[in-house]
């Protein structure tokens, strides 16, 4: 998941220079996308999607009234509003961004997913306690973010 940027009046220049900043942002990580899948909004224009085009970037348009199409990305926008946007006070622009950024990075590295048997996206799934004696010796330690609106849980050393 990448957060490229927010504005409360996106514009088809706004949405192409965001297209820029996602290639430039894959690029500093090393990482390649085929796809990307978007809705039919006129906001999209066809600069957009040569841009993409330009690095092997697929655009790929979710279907007309097809609302299980483009499901994974209204899951997480749910998640994202229910366990910290519905939590957070924003007081501006740069401070939702900070608190976007915060939650990608929470999302993508510490949160449990139960589609990948509790693990994260960008971790590893740990292998699973077998002896009794090793549960009595864990020292979990809870690290907060945010303000405490999202815990981090690790095994300390």
């Amino acid at each position: 998941m990448r957060i490229l940027g927010t504005t409360a009046h996106p514009t088809g220049s706004w949405v192409t220079q965001a297209a820029k900043n996602l290639i430039m942002d894959l690029e500093d990580a090393g990482t390649r996308a085929k796809y990307l899948i978007r809705d039919r909004d006129t906001k999209y224009p066809a600069l957009f999607d040569e841009v993409l085009a330009d690095v092997g970037i697929t655009a790929v348009l979710s279907g007309v009234r097809m609302p299980r199409m483009n499901s994974i990305m209204e899951r997480w926008v749910q998640t994202c509003r229910h366990e910290l946007l519905d939590r957070t006070l924003i007081w501006n622009q740069r401070h939702l961004l900070h608190a976007l950024r915060e939650f990608e990075h929470h999302h993508d590295t510490h949160r449990p997913h139960q589609a990948i048997h509790q693990g994260s996206p960008l971790r590893a799934v740990l292998d699973p306690i077998a002896e009794p004696g090793q549960i009595a010796r864990l020292d979990v330690r809870r690290n907060d973010c945010l303000g405490g609106t999202l815990h981090e849980y690790r095994n300390a050393a």
